[in-house]
C-alpha cells in the first residue's frame, strides 16, 4: 500500500498559502512533474530511483517517450511560480545535511521524523491544494538514501499509477466538457455507452461495429481513431492473447483500411517492433484486458500507437474489443495515448433492458 500519514502529526507548519478560496489555480501540462530535490541527492541512488520510476517508457509506443515530464528545481529555489505548478514531489532524506534537503526536512516534525525512524516503511506524504487550488503535492522520504531506493523501486507501479489516474481524471475534464450525442446514440445499438468528446465525428456504423475519428488531424493535432465492436463470450478461449490477435485482424479486414480504395491497406498488429503487451485486469467489476502495442497498414504505408481494452460482460454473454489508434509521424503518442485511454475507460457496459430500450 501507499502510506499516506496525517499531515497536521506530520508537519512543524502549516505549509498552504491563505485559504482554498484565495489560492491560485494551479498550473501545468498534462504529464508534467515538478521535483524538488538536492542536486547532489539528484546525481546520486536517489535521482536514479526516481528516473526509474518517474522516466521509464510508456509500454507499448513504437518509440521511446518517458512516462512523465520532470522538471527538476533546487528546494531553495522553489519560487511562488513552481509551487502553483499541478503536480509538485518533494524528495528528501533525513540524514542529508545538504542545505536543499535541509530546506524540505524543516517541514517535518520531530514526532514525524523518529515515527519514519521506527517503521522504515513509510515513506511518502501525500497533501492536496496545499500552495494552489487543483494541486496534488507529494513529499517522498526516508531516513536515509537506501531505505529511500528500496521504498521508491518497491513502490514503482503504485507511484506511477497514483501520477496516472491524476493525469487522466485532468484530461477526462477537458475531454467530455462537450460530448458527441451521435456518438452515444449509435454505440447503445452495440450494447455501449460511449463517451467521447463531439471532435469525433462517425466513420461508420453497424450493428455490432463503431467506428469515430478527429476529422482535422493537424501538425499540432494527431490523427485519432476509435473504433468498438461487440460480439457473443462464449468461451475463455476467446481473451487468450493469439484469439484476440485473431479478432482484431478479423473486424479490421472488413472494416479498417489506411485507403479504402486498397483492400489490401487494412490494419494488422506489429508483431515485433514493438511486441504487443498483454495485462489482466478487473473493470467494473468485468474481467478486461489490455493490450498496448504498434500498428501498420498490411500494405505498410502507415503505422501508430494503439491502445486497446478487450471487456467480458459474462452476464449478458457478450465480448467488447475497444481500441484507440494514433496516426502521427514522427511526433510523440503519449498523450494521443492517454486521451484514447480517458475515453476508452469512460465507456459504460449497458445490460440488456438498457439496450432494448
Amino acid at each position: 500500500m501507499i502510506f499516506i500519514i496525517g499531515m497536521m502529526a506530520f508537519w512543524s507548519c502549516e505549509q498552504g498559502e491563505g485559504s482554498s478560496s484565495t489560492k491560485p489555480k494551479a498550473r501545468g501540462a498534462i504529464g508534467e512533474i515538478v521535483l524538488a530535490i538536492d542536486s547532489a541527492k539528484w546525481d546520486g541512488p536517489v535521482g536514479e530511483a526516481l528516473r526509474e520510476v518517474f522516466e521509464s517508457d510508456v509500454p507499448g509506443l513504437i518509440r521511446g517517450e518517458r512516462m512523465f515530464d520532470i522538471r527538476k528545481i533546487d528546494p531553495s529555489a522553489m519560487s511562488r511560480i513552481f509551487k502553483i505548478s499541478t503536480n509538485i514531489i518533494f524528495v528528501t532524506t533525513f540524514d542529508d545535511k545538504k542545505i536543499g534537503s535541509q530546506n524540505i526536512n524543516a517541514i517535518f516534525t520531530k514526532e514525524a521524523k523518529q515515527k519514519a525512524a521506527s517503521d522504515p516503511s513509510l515513506y511518502l506524504l501525500r497533501s492536496e491544494d496545499e500552495f494552489a487550488k487543483g494541486q496534488e503535492v507529494i513529499y517522498l522520504f526516508g531516513n536515509n538514501e537506501s531505505q529511500l531506493v528500496e521504498n521508491l523501486l518497491k513502490n514503482k507501479n503504485k507511484l506511477q499509477n497514483l501520477f496516472q489516474v491524476r493525469e487522466r481524471e485532468r484530461m477526462e475534464k477537458v475531454l467530455m466538457s462537450r460530448k458527441s450525442s451521435e456518438a452515444r446514440v449509435a454505440s447503445e445499438k452495440l450494447g455501449l455507452a460511449i463517451n467521447t468528446p463531439a471532435s469525433y465525428q462517425i466513420v461508420k456504423s453497424e450493428d455490432d461495429f463503431l467506428w469515430l475519428r478527429q476529422p482535422t488531424p493537424t501538425t499540432d493535432r494527431p490523427d485519432i481513431s476509435l473504433f468498438f465492436y461487440a460480439t457473443d463470450y462464449t468461451s475463455e478461449e476467446q481473451v487468450f492473447p493469439d484469439s484476440l490477435m485473431g479478432l482484431r485482424d478479423k473486424i479490421a479486414k472488413k472494416h479498417i483500411f489506411g485507403d479504402p480504395r486498397n483492400p489490401n491497406s487494412y490494419l494488422t498488429i506489429e508483431r515485433v517492433d514493438p511486441t504487443p503487451l498483454f495485462k489482466n485486469f478487473l473493470i467494473k467489476d468485468n474481467y478486461g484486458v489490455e493490450i498496448r502495442g504498434g500498428w501498420k497498414t498490411n500494405n505498410l504505408s502507415m503505422g501508430g500507437s494503439f491502445l486497446a481494452y478487450v471487456i467480458v460482460d459474462s452476464k449478458n454473454g457478450k465480448l467488447y474489443y475497444m481500441e484507440g489508434f494514433v496516426y502521427y509521424p514522427n511526433e510523440a503518442h503519449r498523450e494521443a495515448i492517454r486521451e484514447i485511454e480517458t475515453i476508452l475507460l469512460a465507456t459504460d457496459l449497458l445490460g440488456e433492458k438498457e439496450k432494448a430500450s
